[in-house]
């Protein structure tokens, strides 16, 4: 097995290898928090693990801020975090897919057919337009 060298181990991989294993939806490159992509809505997120509380916070640059009280161990954060969006968006845990960040606080998140949106996305939803 070849040796890599110190400048390939800090090259990027291309965004279409980027995405998370088992992941069947597409990373999509968004200049804002959230975007429709039909009846899904997708979401940028900036998560804290380990939080006092959950919560939705405001949006910092082209992300929205999610605070979890789970810990970051194996990904447990990020289900914690699917099911408290789950219940903001009031839809089932499985209508949440992480596209790319479960093991990071990076995350892009796809909503399926949210039947709520909560009043930080609903303002910039409605800002962008359609």
């Amino acid at each position: 097995m070849a040796r890599k060298s110190k400048t390939q181990a800090l090259t990027p991989a291309p965004d279409d290898e980027a995405e998370e294993p088992g992941s069947a939806a597409p990373r999509m490159k968004m200049n804002t928090p959230c975007a429709w992509d039909g009846d899904t809505l997708v979401v940028n997120i900036l998560g804290t693990p380990a939080a006092k509380r959950d919560a939705i916070g405001k949006t910092k640059g082209h992300q929205l801020k999610v605070s979890v009280t789970a810990t970051p161990v194996a990904g447990k954060a990020t289900d914690h975090m699917v099911k408290f969006l789950a219940e903001e968006f009031d839809v089932p845990a499985k209508a949440i897919t992480v596209v790319f960040g479960r093991f990071n606080v990076n995350k892009q998140l796809r909503i399926l057919a949210p039947k709520k949106i909560p009043a930080v996305l609903a303002k910039l939803l409605e800002d962008t337009g359609p």
